[in-house]
Order: structure tokens, then C-alpha cells, then sequence
């Protein structure tokens, strides 16, 4: 595997957690806890996204960035892209947006 792939595989594990941590500090707001990831982002999905306190987009981003973390982290086969880990950082820049403001608006002093 190339020095290429194997930067754009750590990009893509790094930008998945950012995401991950993010919801759960979201949820954390809500004394809320899971300790398997797919537990949060459900959870996420359930009580954030379906009632659209955040939008539909970060849900549709937020699984597609699961499934390429998931295959990146445990497909010994798995080639990813320079494209596919810009989408990661992205999709990482866009949830702490939201995410940001959502705090800001909810829990500021």
C-alpha cells in the first residue's frame, strides 16, 4: 500500500471521529451515552436528525462517512482516494459547524 493511501486512510479514520465526538458531546448535553459508535449515530438520528434539529444532509453525510471509515479501518482491501478523504475533512468541517452553532444557541452563558 502507498504512503498515498495509507495518508488518506488515517484522514479518513481522524475526520470519522471528529464527527463521532461531536455528536457526542450533543448528546452528552442530554446526559446521553453510548460505548458502541453505531449506538450514537442512531441515537443521533433518531432524536436530532428525524425531528430536523439538525438537517437531513449531516445524517446522509454522517452515514456514508461511517461506511468508508468502516471499510477503511477493517477491509484489508479497501483502496480509498485523495476525492473520498476530501469529502471526510468536509463532511468533518460541516458537522462541527453545526454542531458549534447548535451549542452556542442552546447552552451559552
Amino acid at each position: 500500500m502507498s504512503v498515498l493511501i495509507t495518508g488518506f486512510l488515517k484522514i479518513q479514520n481522524r475526520s470519522y471521529y471528529v464527527i463521532f465526538y461531536a455528536l457526542k458531546a450533543v448528546l452528552a448535553l442530554d446526559s446521553v451515552d453510548f460505548k458502541r459508535n453505531k449506538d450514537v449515530i442512531n441515537y443521533f438520528n433518531q432524536y436530532y436528525i428525524a425531528t430536523e434539529i439538525f438537517p437531513k444532509e449531516l445524517g446522509k453525510r454522517t452515514g456514508r462517512i461511517k461506511n468508508i471509515r468502516q471499510n477503511s479501518d477493517y477491509d484489508d482491501f479497501y483502496l480509498t482516494s485523495e476525492e473520498e478523504a476530501s469529502e471526510q475533512i468536509e463532511t468533518a468541517k460541516f458537522t462541527l459547524e453545526l454542531v458549534s452553532e447548535y451549542l452556542v444557541k442552546n447552552y451559552a452563558q
